[in-house]
């Protein structure tokens, strides 16, 4: 990303999904991943990496949600891009763990990936970018 260009994390989400955080509905959101990045012409490939992508980081989150509370899921969508936040309401100062499976196996799928711990909130955010040249616009969209 150029420094000029606005960072996608700080502008309104285009798809945002709000689950009960528990792990039960993950899949839920694994399979909106992979839809949302088919409709960006991502490879089979790609989907799949991001989905593995998007389970790890709920594996990172999931522990630290509050009980009774909301996983919520930020898609940007950019052309040949995405940009997917995971994220849940804690109470405690939640600190990743750099060296867990989760983050390694994120880190190597994803292109770009970062912790943010603030008040209330721990998230992971992830960019990944189709292997394929971004094509003209389609026609049904």
């Amino acid at each position: 990303m150029a420094v000029s260009d606005p960072d996608p994390r700080a502008a309104r989400a285009d798809v945002e999904l709000r689950l009960p955080a528990d792990g039960a509905y993950v899949s839920v959101l694994r399979t909106t991943t992979a839809g949302v990045a088919a409709r960006l012409d991502f490879t089979i490939d790609d989907i799949e990496d991001l989905r593995i992508a998007v389970g790890e980081a709920c594996a990172m989150v999931l522990p630290e949600a509050e009980p009774g509370s909301s996983l919520l899921a930020r898609f940007h969508l950019a052309p040949a891009s995405l940009t997917v936040s995971v994220g849940v309401e804690t109470t405690a100062a939640a600190t990743p763990d750099y060296d867990s499976f989760a983050w390694q196996v994120l880190t190597t799928l994803a292109g770009d990936a970062v912790v943010d711990s603030e008040a209330g909130r721990f998230t992971v955010t992830m960019t990944m970018e189709s292997s394929v040249l971004p094509s003209a616009p389609r026609a049904d969209g």
